[in-house]
């Protein structure tokens, strides 16, 4: 009974470690395993390969022992859980469940199950030409030093090559430096890359679809989720598109497709190539221009007066190939067989097939317009009558250039301030000279008050504003502008941080007219009025931050409206009605908000320097004269760039302006004329304004290459002022 037990736990154990591969030895094994090997070698326990030799022996060594001791049946029964019954193979099959209900489960991430290489180098993915000068490759898993296999000359690789079958298969790797060699399987699936094909032969690409979504109606849905609250309430957004192309089909913009006309279509194969049909929608081929035909200069026996002359020889071999009329000279021969082969043939041809695949051809169709359509319609200049044409009064008596000119608000005076440092008060009528001012200075601007309420003209002479009160006309009306500047009180506390310093005239200087000076740092360019008559303001192109000032005359007061300059300023103007102040820089017109104290408009001149610039009295129009001899007209509802360009003169423009009454401006120019030109603005917003030049005016001789320095309308009447470098103003009426 003891030897079928052993044998029957034999059994068991074999079956064991054959189901039970990875699993740990049970304790009943305890001795078997301290006589065997238990390292995680290649010849291990858990094999099931080396225990059925020295199991089979037991069981003869325990026959032979159960033998020898007899049949007695008092053998010690050991201490080991087994079979008690006769039937081996029912109670070994109820304990070995047992058992193995009892035995601890495997640890199923003890060991790595994946299919990755068995990585001994452990460096990690870096270039392996930076071991190139040691000894070793990397290191392994316990830290050691994986040393390069011995490697040996080309003669050694040349024999390896020819001695060694599997040479063509095996390849270095580089994280070891060992040589391997591909097994067939490997071989196979680099065949497979090479071919663009998958790497496993196995594996089919075209396996059946199984589509999951039919169009076959199924009885179960695919999700059971209850449907939304928007697929019960009609959709806003595909109301409000529906209702968009409802609209663009009712006015016509979405047509519906035409129908596919499946008729067969015929073409006309005798159509000429060149007839030019509009109908068609693409003009696929345009045919090349054909050669022209030969005529009588190519025949062998021309006419004789085909024939050229020794002259027209010798003018032919003299002149230019591309000169010539004709690339050839026209020969006379008797028969069609002396005729030699023409030398330019190939050369010829070559350049019509150049012609023919390299030079672009397009069709152009060809407007017919006839010359008067081009020109503008433009009224004549009669029909736009009244306008300055005539030479009436020479004003004579300055000595030198006359640069400004100024008209009295009623017309009934003039004053002109010139290069002689006088100030000239005339009359406009009869010509007349009722006052001189010598104001010790170049005259460089002036400008009379628009108000009429009171009798003041500003001066400009260097850098001084000099206010005159020249005592002409009404006598109420002068004496009252004296009573006006005299009630002025100074402030107790005036504290002022610009550079500008308010004097009242005395003695001698107030005798002459003067009432005023206001001194200022830098030279004045420009001096101009608003409308009011009681703020003007002056220009300093060299004052930086206080190119532009403005001065207040009643309270004596200034301020300098612009913290930076924004370009070296030119001139500036008040708006006629709005709070608007225009000022020009070289290049730019910026009109800003007084009120508001912001930029409203930037205007582009679009011209090199801009030299003057004028507004028209309804405040929507602007006119820019500039250095390089044109003028520009801008509508500034319009746009910011200009509306029109004028280049009528030929040099450098002075000055432009409008009448205040009348659609005429004038501008003054360098090369000696003055011209007036029409430009009506309408009220209807919708229609351009109408500009016409309609007269030139000569007169002023260049003097020193300046011409009409200035000009001036006068306010009621369609008369023209202009002072020029020949010491003159001039009336025009």
């Amino acid at each position: 009974m003891a030897s079928k037990r052993k044998v029957g736990e034999a059994k068991l154990e074999k079956e064991e470690l054959d189901l039970f591969v990875d699993a740990p030895p049970d304790d009943d094994d305890d001795e078997d395993e301290e006589d065997g090997d238990t390292s995680d070698s290649e010849e291990s326990v858990y094999s099931g390969l080396e225990e059925e030799p020295s199991s089979s022996e037991e069981e003869q060594e325990e026959d032979d022992d159960s033998s020898d001791n007899g049949d007695d049946g008092t053998e010690e029964t050991p201490d080991i859980p087994g079979p008690t019954t006769d039937d081996t193979t029912g109670s070994a099959g109820t304990s070995s469940m047992e058992r193995l209900d009892n035995r601890p489960q495997p640890d199923e991430y003890e060991f790595d199950s994946s299919d990755e290489e068995d990585i001994r180098n452990t460096v990690g993915n870096i270039p392996m030409e930076w071991y190139n000068d040691y000894p070793h490759i990397g290191y392994n898993l316990d830290g050691k030093k994986i040393m390069k296999p011995a490697k040996g000359d080309e003669l050694d690789e040349f024999l390896n090559k020819m001695d060694n079958p599997d040479y063509w298969r095996t390849v270095k790797d580089k994280t070891t430096g060992e040589d391997v060699k591909l097994t067939d399987e490997e071989l196979d699936i680099i065949q497979q890359i090479q071919k663009g094909k998958y790497p496993e032969k196995a594996y089919n690409p075209y396996e059946p679809y199984i589509d999951f979504f039919t169009h076959e109606k199924m009885i179960h849905p695919v999700t059971n989720r209850p449907r939304d609250k928007r697929s019960f309430i009609p959709s806003l957004v595909e109301k409000e598109k529906v209702s968009k192309l409802v609209h663009a089909i009712k006015m016509g913009w979405i047509k519906p497709r035409k129908a596919r006309d499946d008729e067969p279509k015929y073409y006309d194969i005798w159509e000429n190539d060149n007839q030019y049909s509009p109908d068609k929608r693409y003009q696929t081929h345009i045919p090349a221009p054909k050669l022209k035909l030969p005529g009588h200069e190519e025949s062998y026996n021309p006419p004789p007066e085909y024939l050229p002359s020794e002259e027209e020889i010798l003018a032919w071999n003299q002149a230019d190939p591309e000169d010539r009329r004709q690339a050839f000279l026209s020969r006379k021969y008797d028969a069609l067989r002396k005729v030699p082969a023409y030398a330019g043939f190939v050369k010829e041809r070559f350049e019509r097939c150049l012609d023919l695949y390299l030079c672009p051809r397009q069709r152009k169709m060809r407007a017919n317009v006839t010359a008067e359509d081009l020109i503008p319609k433009l009224p004549k200049p009669r029909d736009l009558q009244p306008f300055p044409t005539t030479l009436s009064v020479v004003y004579e008596g300055h000595t030198d250039v006359v640069r400004c000119i100024s008209v009295e608000p009623t017309g009934q005076w003039l004053v002109s301030g010139s290069d002689d440092e006088m100030l000239r008060f005339w009359e406009v009528a009869t010509g007349r000279c009722r006052k001189v001012l010598q104001l010790g200075g170049r005259v460089r601007s002036v400008a009379w008050c628009p108000n009429t309420a009171v009798c003041l003209v500003a001066a400009v002479v260097d850098s001084t504003v000099i206010i005159i009160n020249p005592s002409l006309g009404d006598k109420l009306v002068y004496h009252s502008t004296d009573n006006l500047l005299n009630t002025y009180e100074a402030p107790e506390s005036l504290e002022t941080k610009l550079p500008v310093e308010w004097s009242a005239a005395e003695g001698r200087d107030y005798d002459m007219g003067i009432r005023l000076r206001i001194s200022h740092p830098k030279i004045i360019r420009q001096v101009t009025w608003h409308g009011k008559g009681d703020y003007f303001a002056v220009v300093m192109p060299d004052g930086g931050s206080m190119s532009v000032l403005i001065h207040q005359l009643t309270k004596r007061r200034s301020q300098n409206p612009f913290r930076k300059s924004k370009g070296l300023v030119q001139c500036v103007l008040f708006h006629p009605i709005r709070p608007f102040l225009f000022v020009a820089t070289q290049r730019y017109v910026r009109v800003y908000n007084l009120l508001k104290q912001e930029l409203t408009k930037k205007l582009m001149a679009n011209c090199k320097w801009v030299s003057s610039m004028a507004v028209h009295p309804g405040g929507d129009n602007l006119i820019i004269g500039s250095y390089d001899s044109r003028l520009s007209w801008f509508d500034m509802d319009l746009s910011t760039k200009p509306y029109q360009t004028l280049r009528h003169h030929k040099r450098a423009l002075r000055q432009v302006c409008y009448h205040k009454k009348y659609p005429l401006f004038a501008s003054a120019s360098d090369d000696g004329t003055v011209v007036i030109s029409h430009g009506m603005v309408y009220s209807d917003l919708l229609q351009n304004p109408l500009i016409v030049p309609v007269k030139i005016l000569r007169g002023h001789k260049v003097t020193q290459n300046l011409g009409a320095l200035d000009c001036q309308f006068h306010p009621t009447q369609p008369w023209i002022f202009s002072s020029g470098a020949d010491t003159t103003v001039r009336l025009y009426t």
